[in-house]
Formats: C-alpha cells, structure tokens, sequence
C-alpha cells in the first residue's frame, strides 16, 4: 500500500493504493480548512474510506448472475455480510502509482478474471481550484461485456447541511437492497432548491440525474460544486440511519455518479451499461469545486433601552 498526496490551490487530496480509495479532501488555509470528503485513515478498507471507485460497475449484482449475448455469467459474492457481489472489483483491489506530482497523479488497477478482465485509471488532476477526477475502463477481455463507471463519495454531514440537485425518476429499493421499481420522486427528495438531507433511511437510485448537484456547509462558510460528464446519467442516493451505524449515522451521507443504473445488468435495455469489445474503453469525468459562502447576517437587535 502506497499513499499519494496531492496539494495545490488551497486542496489537499489523500489517495490509498488500497482500493484506490481517497483517504481526505479538505480545502482551505491553515486556519479555516474544510473537510470536503469524511476523513478516514491511510490503512482504511474502501467502506471506511472517504471515497472509492465502482469498476467495472455499481451496486449489486441481483442473483450474482446476468446473461449476456446468450451466456450466462456469474460472480461469487465479494464482501463480508452480504449476498450479492456489489460495486466490482477494483474497491477491493491494490492499485499502482503511474504518476504522481503535487496536482496531478494517475493510479493504474488491472483485473484478470473471468467474465470480466480488464485494466481501470483514475487521472486526478487540480487545477484552477479544481479537483477533476477521470475515471476509465479498457476490456482485456475476449467477449464484448457490458461496462459501467461510477464514483462513492462520502460527504460530511451535518443538521444545517444542504444539497440542491435534480432527477427524473426514482428507484424504490427491493428486499436485499436491491432496486424495486421506478417511480416519481418523494417530496422530501426534492432538491431543486437547497434543502437538508430527511432524517430518515434512504437507499435509492435517481435515473435521469442532471449530473450536477452542490452541497452547503453554512457552519463552515464553504459549499462544494460537484459536476459530471453527460455519460454520468444517473446517481444513487445512500443516507443512512441508526439501524445501520447508531455512532455515525447522521455524520455523512452519499450522492454517488453512475452511468447506469443499479442493476442495470436486469434491465432490457442494460440500464445505461455499455457493451465494451476487447480493447475498447468506456471514461468519463468528475469535477469537485469549492467556495467559500459569505457569513451569515449578524442577527437583529432591536434599540438598546
């Protein structure tokens, strides 16, 4: 296991060769720095993590099985304490420093397995108070298979804290966590404009998400930007409650990029995957920016008697 850093225009990123996993991402001088990202420490499996990549796709895979140009494939469940293989490989996986300077760094994982074999990047690069992740995946396989890309941040949560973002369609969620069926989004799941997270459980996938969304910390005068490239169509949605952590489960919460859906494989038409050939490459890029809000107006006092 290897850490990178990298620290440029007032960001600072943490990267484990564990997993590929950010460790931290805070922004901010030495006496007002902000952690963007929750801060976990160097050695921490990618659940622990700040944040990790879903390659060579997202979520679960339902029945750890999917048919593809009339082969049947399937995957043996990959984590302790659930059923399904979930989220690829790669999280899981040691990756390998290519490149690594104080704004950019490019981190190399390579599968060889079967049905899927294939060589994953992420090129992280901080420019104009930029971070910008890309993320990529070749087939080294000999089949064509379907692909996906997608990124799990966890983002500090507090009781003020805001998001505002879009989507079209949500997922309600099945029995094992897995996707049920699609349908309007919930009142309390409307972000167009900022709104806290709901104090309740939620674990669901947004179809059609803008590929755009901003969060707020007022307490710390600092929102982040998060925007995507078009091939990000969708976006899973975690916040957690005391069933699954009583110490932290109001402390972060998830708005995780996917360019497909979860269970994509299920669906007719592959959920947004896309069928790679050997050789052939799917990519797609993050981009994080952050802001300092201005203070809050002084509270008003009425005339001193």
């Amino acid at each position: 296991m290897a850490i990178v850093t990298l620290a440029a225009d007032g960001l600072e990123a943490r990267l484990s060769t564990r997993g590929g996993t950010f460790t931290r991402l805070v922004w901010g001088d030495g006496r007002n720095r902000t952690s963007l990202l929750r801060e976990s420490g160097d050695d921490a499996a990618a659940g622990e993590a700040a944040a990790f990549p879903l390659i060579p796709f997202g979520n679960r895979l339902r029945d750890n099985r999917f048919v593809h140009a009339g082969t049947e494939h399937r995957l043996p469940p990959n984590t302790l304490g659930d059923v399904h293989y979930l989220h690829g490989d790669a999280w899981l996986g040691e990756w390998a420093v290519e490149q690594a300077d104080t704004s950019s760094a490019c981190l190399s994982f390579r599968h060889v397995g079967r049905p899927y074999a294939y060589r994953a990047l992420q090129r992280l690069t901080i420019r104009d108070g930029t971070l910008e992740i890309e993320l990529s995946v070749e087939n080294e396989g000999d089949d064509p298979l379907p692909f996906g890309l997608g990124w799990h941040p966890f983002f500090p949560r507090a009781s003020s804290t805001t998001m505002s973002t879009s989507a079209a369609r949500f997922w309600s969620e099945a029995d094992g966590h897995l996707p049920g069926e699609p349908g309007p989004v919930p009142a309390d799941l409307h972000f167009a404009a900022p709104r806290p997270l709901p104090d309740r459980w939620v674990n669901n996938g947004l179809e059609g998400w803008s590929g755009s969304a901003r969060i707020t910390w007022p307490e710390q005068q600092t929102a982040l930007r998060l925007d995507a490239d078009p091939c990000f169509r969708h976006a899973f949605l975690f916040v957690p409650d005391a069933s699954f952590d009583p110490d932290c489960a109001s402390d972060w919460f998830c708005l995780e990029p996917m360019t497909h859906l979860a269970g994509a494989h299920a669906m007719p038409d592959l959920g947004g995957l896309t069928v790679l050939g050997t050789g052939k490459r799917l990519r797609g890029a993050l981009r994080l920016r952050p802001e300092r809000l201005p203070p809050p107006s002084p509270t008003s006092q009425g005339p001193a008697s």
